[in-house]
């Protein structure tokens, strides 16, 4: 009874904490998971990328004794490759975790099928790498949680052919119940242990408890991205490339200001950024930097004050942000005001959270502002060549996934904004 006070009251504080001043309609219920034994069987089963092709592949037994190998191969129940990994476990007040397996499998193939098997035993498992060059299929859904509108969410996602999922933000809203954490592992299984899920942190990972925990705990044990690949010393903001595009995910809850680790890496990875190579350059993070949206008024202000500069002067082509709940997509804008030579901005965290929608609007709609709508969906990117993509956005209405939203968007390096700001990107990576 004492720890379901304190858990209790710990959620209030956090709930209090991250809501705003909007009343959200009813949101569908959160989902029941039968209870679940324990088992040797290898579970949460996801992979990402790590490195050039290389998979992480990441799972959580019951059984403390099981080793950290993947068997794979190119045909089913034939593994002619094996690879020895890792594994952690965290404690979190009366909860304690499986063991927490990470695996490095390559070098693989681009655009193939992989069979693979966790801990040499269980069930078969397959994978699909991402292509070599363009073009490539992104799905994006942030703040995804684990109700009725989640499910749908995914069911859509996984009628989508596509490559590589990306998240920003706002996995399990497990909110400090940690068991909530291995139910989310088991529902997203089924897709994410197909695809590369490429993810970063949003304010429902952080989980910090003053003078216990520290935040983020049991988001950098379960989900472990590529960051030390990308020369990055933190697990909250890191980089990758995948045919064509360079990737980079930033942490909206770690520091930014221009005298942080994370500000100095992404300097740094900004310099290595070649666009003959990876003509496209998009950037992901939680917090919004334009909303329109009255939920989170302002809260990636100070964040967008010290980085906006970095991103504009490096031609990022497209920024994807989650936190609000409800879907928005921007002119290419800069400094607050429409730029042609700015980033286009999408908010899309509206992949089916408990806490419902956020459906109150600024009036009137900014300038910069295209298009806005306070329901549950996901979004596709298909970079199509090294100078165009296809954006469209999904409503999960009535659960059938209906396109409210496409536009096909230039690349920078195309329109010779590239160029054009070279000088000036220069100039900011030489300040200290």
């Amino acid at each position: 009874m004492k720890l379901q006070l304190i858990l209790t009251l710990v959620f209030l504080i956090v709930s209090a904490s991250v809501a705003a001043d909007y009343v959200r309609p009813l949101p569908r219920k959160a989902l029941q998971f039968p209870w679940d034994p324990k088992s040797s069987q290898p579970q949460q089963v996801h992979i990402s990328l790590a490195g050039d092709k290389h998979i992480r592949v990441t799972w959580i037994t019951d059984d403390n004794s099981s080793p950290s190998i993947v068997e794979y191969g190119t045909l089913p129940g034939r593994y002619d490759n094996l690879a020895k990994g890792e594994s952690t476990s965290y404690s979190y007040l009366f909860y304690s975790s499986g063991k927490i397996h990470h695996t490095v499998i390559g070098p693989l193939e681009d655009s193939t099928v992989y069979f693979y098997r966790c801990g040499g035993q269980g069930l078969e498992f397959q994978l699909k790498t991402p292509p070599a060059q363009l073009p490539i299929t992104f799905a994006v859904a942030g703040d995804l949680g684990q109700t009725g509108w989640t499910k749908s969410t995914l069911d859509h996602i996984g009628q989508c052919n596509y490559d590589v999922h990306l998240l920003p933000g706002d996995l399990s809203y497990a909110d400090y119940i940690q068991h909530r954490w291995d139910t989310f592992g088991k529902l997203v299984q089924p897709l994410a242990s197909t695809r590369p899920w490429m993810v970063t942190q949003g304010n429902h990972e952080k989980e910090n408890i003053p003078l216990l925990k520290d935040g983020f705990e049991s988001y950098n044990a379960r989900w472990k991205m590529p960051f030390e690949e990308s020369g990055s010393n933190s697990n909250l903001y890191y980089s990758f490339e995948v045919a064509g595009v360079h990737i980079i995910m930033l942490g909206s809850y770690t520091d930014y200001d221009k005298y942080s680790e994370q500000y100095r890496w992404l300097k740094t990875d900004l310099s290595k950024v070649d666009r003959k190579k990876t003509p496209w350059l998009i950037v992901l993070f939680h917090v919004p930097w334009y909303n329109s949206n009255k939920a989170h008024q302002g809260e990636g202000d100070d964040m967008m004050a010290a980085m906006e500069p970095l991103l504009y002067a490096a031609s990022v082509d497209l920024v994807l942000a989650g936190h609000v709940h409800a879907y928005e997509r921007s002119k290419r804008v800069n400094n607050g005001r429409s730029d042609p030579c700015g980033a286009v901005h999408i908010t899309i965290g509206d992949g089916g959270n408990r806490e419902g929608l956020a459906s109150k609007y600024i009036n009137p709609q900014p300038e910069w502002s295209v298009f806005r709508e306070a329901s549950f969906g996901h979004g596709e990117l298909k970079m199509v060549n090294s100078t165009h993509a296809f954006w469209s956005w999904h409503r999960n209405d009535d659960d059938e996934p209906v396109k409210s939203d496409d536009i096909w968007i230039n690349s920078l390096v195309s329109s010779g904004c590239v160029d054009k700001k070279g000088h000036e990107l220069s100039n900011l990576l030489m300040t200290p």
